[in-house]
């Protein structure tokens, strides 16, 4: 094997995999087309649960300090996010390039081998392994690997040699995109409609504007290269009377609405993640973000089942578990295309849609929707709120020193939060020492609440709660042998 997984595409999604997979100790290859990052903007603004996501593996501080808001939208209706609970707020105006360059730089560090300007040729699966043909600086050969991982993108080359059905809808209209310098750019409501389309300009810092421009009756076109920036000069023009064929563009770019996902994330020993997966309408960054999300899912998944611990059969939980999450990404972009290129005969919608969100539970369920906080995933039946959700934030105390429920995931390994002091709890997890952190900890603050009055919790590498309590204790080796395997042999101390 000249590695377990060979990752093709080195976005977001495929760095975040390989980070994953190298915390897990799994050996991983990435094979990404491009010679080098392109430095362009894309995808931009991290969502609140892509901060929760980064923070329990350490990684904010490499942002730097960036702007936090509180503030959204819903198909351009603006949105309060104050609604909903949490310790961390959307960081806007990230680039797409610095979440790459935060994701490779920490891959890299943990011991990934990316190598540029390698291209996907195709693949051979057998039983036991994928052999996977690319070209590269030095010529053709071919890698030996157990998995397969497409995370290349909307136009996946892995989806399409794979042979996975990407059903859905076609592109009815085009839109133009154009990071721009020394113009002043009006900034302008995500969605503004204009007689002739819609219309969107914000700041992004550094004197750089961002322009979205979508004229109405505008077919899209098979493009192999970006636009070109006079294209869009003039259709911003033409929508609203100003002129900023002067400008310096950055980067000039044009996206459709088409709307696709596959039918299943995994087919044998190849899986997706990411844009590869699905396909839509970009509305508030929610692809990356979900693509991000999809790789932390599968990471530790695939891990356990390479290092044996784990059956094949839990890779399946990849695909029910994202699949859904998917699904919904699609209906609420579809829902909010209609809203931001619709003509007048929305506006009505439009009407109606502003004045349900004069509801704060119409608001919290939306702004839990775009930020990807709604997410549960089916583990079990029980009767505890946290069962399947993220477990929140909660500052704790271990053998008297301070620390976090979010610090607690840094190594992406499962951890059983024993918050009452029970040592028969610890006793029945003991055979998952190998596997999970038993954790003796206390909130904080004593005078504080401990979420949702748990007594303990298991809580999967992906922050995801699995068990809690209370609840039946006979039921915590069935969650830990569910998500975790079987039990092996007994281990490491108590921390």
């Amino acid at each position: 094997m000249d590695a377990s997984v060979v990752i093709v595409g080195a976005g977001p999604a495929g760095l975040m995999l390989a980070g994953e997979l190298r915390l897990a100790g799994i050996g991983v290859i990435v094979l990404e087309r491009l010679a080098e990052r392109t430095g362009e903007s894309r995808g931009l603004g991290l969502t609140i649960r892509t901060m929760e996501t980064f923070d329990q593996r350490g990684l904010l501080p490499r942002f730097g300090d960036p702007v936090t808001s509180t503030q959204g939208h819903f198909g351009g209706i603006p949105l309060d996010f104050t609604v909903l609970d949490g310790a961390h707020k959307a960081a806007k105006a990230v680039p797409q390039s610095l979440t790459e360059t935060v994701l490779e730089a920490w891959a890299r560090e943990l011991g990934a081998d990316i190598r540029r300007g390698h291209t996907f040729l195709g693949f051979d699966e057998d039983e036991d392994a994928v052999r996977v043909r690319t070209e590269g600086p030095d010529g053709k050969r071919m890698l030996t690997a157990r998995h397969l991982v497409g995370a290349d993108g909307g136009r996946s080359a892995v989806r399409k040699a794979a042979g996975f059905d990407f059903p859905g809808t076609d592109a009815t209209t085009e839109l133009l995109l154009a990071d721009v310098r020394g113009v002043d750019v009006a900034p302008r409501a995500t969605g503004e409609l204009v007689s002739g389309g819609m219309v969107m300009s914000a700041p992004l810092g550094d004197g750089v504007h961002r322009v979205i421009v979508g004229e109405r009756g505008t077919l899209p076109r098979r493009r192999t290269r970006p636009p070109r920036f006079e294209e869009v000069a003039d259709t911003y023009k033409r929508l609203t009377g100003h002129d900023i064929a002067h400008a310096q563009p950055v980067w000039v770019s044009a996206f459709t609405d088409a709307a696709r996902q596959v039918t299943e994330y995994r087919r044998g020993r190849v899986l997706l993640t990411g844009d590869a997966a699905h396909i839509h309408l970009p509305a508030g960054g929610q692809g990356m973000n979900t693509g991000i999300q999809d790789s932390v899912n599968l990471g530790w998944k695939l891990a356990a089942v390479l290092h044996g611990r784990a059956p094949a059969t839990l890779l399946d939980t990849y695909h029910t578990e994202r699949h859904h999450v998917g699904r919904q990404l699609l209906a609420n972009t579809q829902a909010q295309s209609l809203l931001i290129l619709g003509g007048a005969e929305v506006g009505p919608l439009r009407e109606v849609l502003a004045e349900l969100l004069s509801y704060e539970q119409v608001v919290r369920h939306l702004a839990a929707k775009v930020s990807g906080v709604e997410i549960r995933y089916d583990v079990g039946a029980g009767p505890h709120p946290l069962l399947g959700a993220r477990l929140p934030a909660q500052p704790l105390t271990v053998a008297g020193l301070p620390t976090s429920s979010a610090a607690l995931l840094r190594q992406g390994r499962g951890v059983l939060l024993d918050l009452d002091d029970n040592s028969w709890l610890r006793r029945r997890a003991a055979p998952w020492r190998d596997r999970v952190d038993v954790v003796t900890a206390d909130p904080a603050d004593p005078a504080g609440p401990v979420p949702y009055g748990s007594a303990a919790v298991l809580v999967r590498p992906d922050g995801y709660v699995a068990w809690a309590a209370p609840g039946s204790h006979d039921d915590l080796p069935t969650a830990l042998a569910r998500w975790f395997g079987p039990q092996h042999r007994t281990g490491s101390q108590e921390r």
